[in-house]
């Protein structure tokens, strides 16, 4: 019998696998926001997972979010960007990262999972954000979550809040809606007990007049910003890799 216990025990340890009145316990990356860390597996945005991030409207604060995960993943690897709506502001990214260490990838809409898959499949990025369509096919997703198993990378996924009426393999799905007070969460699937609560968190509001100047490059002309861009075609299915460095 202890035999037996020993190797449930060992099974439990897996990050694969969690109990259901218990968060998991699973490689992270702090949040930077205590309250939101409390209520994540581990501690903190999940690493070699997906991370599904569901909201209606950009400029919400949801850049400002990821803003302390990112910048201390950044100082280690590089941060991937694809499909962000709008062009990017080089001198707002500058203002908060080395711009050497961010990866701009325009690709069509159709290839935005591709291209995704391809950069978490490379393991060499500290993060991967990309803004996905809003229908995306079961198995894609799948294929992405496979992409992001057994790496060091996060992988945060922006899609629209109707995809939570649908099935998806990321352990991590939170919906996100601005409000004068703050971002509020509300995580739909987590490893673990279901999370009864909302968190209200106190981040940068770029669509407020006084945050505006300090927006995260939602829309606007990259030429305006003062960013120069420098396009190359890295692949016949559409993929472009945007320097975004001021000449």
């Amino acid at each position: 019998m202890s035999a037996v216990l020993r190797s449930l025990d060992s099974l439990l340890q897996r990050p694969d696998v969690w109990r259901g009145d218990r968060l998991a316990a699973t490689d992270v990356a702090t949040s930077g926001f205590a309250v939101l860390n409390a209520e994540l597996p581990g501690g903190g945005w999940p690493l070699g997972a997906l991370t599904e991030l569901l909201a209606d409207a950009a400029g919400i604060g949801e850049l400002s979010l990821l803003l302390p995960v990112l910048q201390g993943v950044a100082r280690e690897a590089p941060v991937a960007v694809v499909g962000l709506p709008g062009c990017a502001q080089a001198p707002a990214w500058a203002a908060r990262f080395s711009l050497t260490q961010l990866l701009f990838v325009e690709a069509r809409r159709e290839d935005i999972a591709w291209s995704v898959e391809q950069l978490l499949a490379c393991g060499g990025l500290g993060a991967v954000l990309a803004w996905l369509p809003e229908k995306v096919d079961g198995k894609v997703l799948r294929r992405l979550q496979l992409a992001a198993e057994g790496r060091r990378s996060l992988a945060f996924l922006f899609r629209p809040t109707a995809s939570a009426r649908t099935a998806s393999p990321a352990p991590l799905r939170v919906r996100l809606a601005g409000s004068r007070e703050g971002l509020r969460l509300d995580i739909l699937k987590r490893r673990g007990p279901p999370c009864g609560r909302s968190l209200l968190l106190k981040v940068e509001r770029p669509l407020d007049p006084a945050c505006a100047a300090l927006r995260l490059g939602m829309d606007g002309d990259a030429s305006a910003g003062g960013g120069a861009r420098d396009t190359r075609n890295t692949r016949k299915r559409g993929l472009h890799v945007i320097s975004g460095m001021p000449r």
